[in-house]
């Protein structure tokens, strides 16, 4: 058992599966105060696709329309347990830029190493959500090919973006992990967090944060000692983020005002800063959701509810204050 393992191993005994951080997941924000891995004026940041091959239908026309650049920044994998399903995704988002979240990062790995689905969960989250996110993740494992493996490993956990005069960063969970939860509203609102997010403007430079992760939609812009910064969760690009309402979202970044229905947004330093909604086809999701996770399933179990109703957060509570 190699090093990691044998501290994952630590963990898991003391937290269980699927609540723990794994070491290779953290990094310092400071590595992301590096030159731009790129420049673009249009950027959609799709976080939390989850295998919804509908949603993906709509991303790719609403960026066609724009040229938008797409950035998969991870969990693009979930739904889709299924081998044909799987390789329409693989497919997909194989000619962009993406991230690995902790869905690519846990089934590409050679050895598991006892992370569970690696979402790092917190406290709130029950024990049974915990367990049936933890046997999702197995059985998309043991379904994923080597090929996709090979590729999935070698994605970066962040990406800088030049767009106009603002560096952005795209990352999966927040400016500190892979599965960190910061980025999460409740932690965005936290007024005991505004040190932490102090110390991560300083260090990165970064002007924007696109994240995704935790299914929890929100666009925050903070005035800092040392700097503005704004940080945009997408929620999830392939579920409902809201009560009531079918649509996921994604995150438009870009030079110009959006051609699209903004959620909400802001506007910054002549850049613009959106939510998009994402109408899929609904009736085609939920028909093929439910041939690969019937009643009784895990992923039925934890998500069914969300994916007709939608969760119980609202459109004000993540619209920027």
């Amino acid at each position: 058992m190699n090093g990691l393992a044998q501290t994952v191993l630590a963990h898991v005994q003391a937290k269980g599966a699927g609540r723990i951080c794994p070491r290779d997941y953290i990094y310092e924000p400071s590595v992301l105060a590096r030159p731009a891995d790129f420049v673009v004026d249009t950027l959609y940041a799709v976080g939390g696709l989850y295998g919804n091959t509908e949603a993906l239908k709509t991303v790719n026309r609403l960026a066609a329309i724009e040229g938008a650049t797409l950035v998969f920044n991870g969990d693009f994998h979930w739904f889709d347990a299924e081998k044909q399903w799987f390789a329409e995704i693989e497919r997909a988002v194989a000619p962009h830029r993406a991230l690995r979240g902790n869905v690519e990062t846990e089934i590409s790995r050679v050895d598991d190493i006892g992370a569970g689905c690696g979402c790092a969960y917190p406290e709130r989250v029950t024990e049974a959500v915990v367990r049936r996110s933890n046997t999702i993740l197995a059985r998309l494992g043991a379904l994923a090919p080597g090929a996709a493996r090979t590729r999935m490993r070698i994605l970066p956990m962040h990406l800088v973006i030049q767009i106009g005069g603002l560096r952005v960063a795209v990352v999966h969970g927040d400016a500190r992990s892979l599965a960190g939860w910061h980025f999460a509203r409740e932690g965005l609102d936290d007024p005991g967090g505004r040190s932490w997010l102090e110390d991560v403007r300083a260090a990165s430079n970064i002007d924007i944060f696109a994240c995704t992760h935790t299914c929890d939609a929100a666009l925050r812009d903070f005035r800092l000692p040392s700097g503005r910064m704004t940080v945009i969760n997408n929620g999830a690009a392939g579920m409902p983020n809201f009560k009531g309402m079918r649509f996921g979202v994604i995150t438009r970044i870009a030079v110009t005002p959006s051609p699209h229905r903004t959620l909400y947004g802001v506007r910054r330093d002549g850049i613009h800063i959106d939510a998009l909604a994402i109408d899929y086809d609904h009736e085609a999701f939920v028909a093929r959701f439910l041939q690969s996770w019937p009643a009784g399933s895990p992923a039925y179990d934890s998500y069914y509810r969300r994916i007709v109703d939608g969760p119980d957060a609202t459109l004000a509570q993540a619209a920027p204050r």
